[in-house]
């Protein structure tokens, strides 16, 4: 299913100086709140006001938001601020309140992305209604489960759409809450090439400390804007205290960022590019040869231990291989969750080839 560029009219029609920025508090707490880190946002680039009415919890007894009596105070902040607003459904009765209170664009969250049948019914509520809807990435890294989404929405006549990357839960990143995964969104734009990307370092950071570098990475890879968590006393939030920010520090972040040309038409740039980008494709090829060498040895070793009847699955080799290679990686300027990502294929590859050995 093909996105046009019509599914993109609501954020082109903004006419926007800068990448979008939707900033707001992860939950709407109070009236005061909202409000007041809304004209405090109003001083920064901020274009939307963002607020968690509904918060989806993953164990019970946490606070799952104020619920629908927050809806009238993003009406106020239309009112008094002239932002638009939004906020996030995880249902057909969400959508419903949302509609009624004049809520600008809606998003879905994470965990609703991973349920097509709740996310049919959010999309059949939609039908008929003119709004922008913007699809957070699923929980887990599943490209198609993403991409369904925003095609369900498309087939319920949603035209107007945009995509939400928040990164992808793991259970051993010591750098991030939810894993980047770079690749994936690439992967989707690829795909759809019209569909607006936004970033959400909040929750792939988890921490305010690191929110602009991952930003700046956003931007060197031409995604449409951010969506920043923010509040007005950050460390006393009620949800996700160590992610956000207050609109001071947002200012500061949106002043740092560096908006990259997307080309250069400059003779010698281009000479340059050309030549190193074949070099790329000579290690490519390079590498190619390489992993069909080692999946060779790896069919060898399989049959070995087929004859000897002995299990695939050796823990001991694997932790001094990932060991090994993670310390020479560091060594060579390789980060070590990039170096874990790459052997961990290789190895589950290696596994595969011996497991189809008869």
């Amino acid at each position: 299913m093909e996105i046009t560029k019509e599914n993109r009219q609501w954020l082109d029609s903004m006419n926007l100086e800068h990448p979008i920025v939707i900033a707001g508090p992860c939950s709407a707490e109070t009236e005061a709140q909202v409000l007041k880190t809304a004209h405090e946002l109003k001083k920064t680039d901020t274009n939307v006001f963002r607020a968690g009415i509904w918060k989806p919890r993953t164990r019970p007894g946490g606070f799952e938001g104020v619920g629908a009596i927050g809806l009238p105070w993003l009406q106020k902040v239309k009112e008094e601020t002239g932002m638009l607003v939004t906020t996030e459904v995880g249902n057909a009765s969400h959508v419903e309140l949302a509609l009624k209170h004049d809520i600008d664009i809606l998003w879905i969250g994470a965990r609703t992305t991973v349920n097509p049948f709740v996310v049919q019914e959010i999309a059949d509520a939609l039908k008929g209604v003119d709004i922008p809807v913007l699809v957070k990435n699923p929980v887990n890294p599943d490209l198609p489960l993403w991409l369904g989404a925003v095609e369900r929405f498309q087939t319920a006549g949603i035209s107007q759409l945009g995509v939400i990357h928040r990164g992808f839960s793991t259970y051993n990143s010591l750098h991030y809450r939810n894993k980047p995964k770079w690749h994936l969104a690439i992967e989707l734009k690829k795909e759809f090439p019209n569909l607006p990307l936004i970033l959400d370092p909040s929750h792939i950071c988890g921490r305010r400390d690191t929110i602009l570098d991952v930003s700046q990475t956003a931007l060197d890879l031409n995604y449409d804007g951010f969506m920043i968590e923010t509040h007005i006393d950050p460390d006393n939030a009620w949800s996700d205290a160590a992610q956000q920010v207050t609109p001071t520090q947002l200012r500061g972040i949106t002043e740092d960022l560096r908006i990259r040309e997307k080309s250069s038409v400059k003779e010698d740039f281009q000479r340059k590019l050309m030549m190193h980008r074949k070099e790329l494709d000579l290690i490519d090829s390079t590498i190619i040869d390489i992993l069909a060498d080692r999946m060779g040895i790896a069919k060898e070793i399989g049959k070995l231990k087929h004859s000897e009847n002995v299990a695939i699955l050796q823990s001991g080799r694997w932790s001094d291989i990932i060991s090994k290679m993670v310390e020479l990686g560091v060594s060579k300027g390789l980060s070590k969750e990039f170096v874990e990502e790459i052997f961990k294929s290789i190895h589950v590859e290696s596994i595969n080839i011996q497991h189809r050995i008869k």
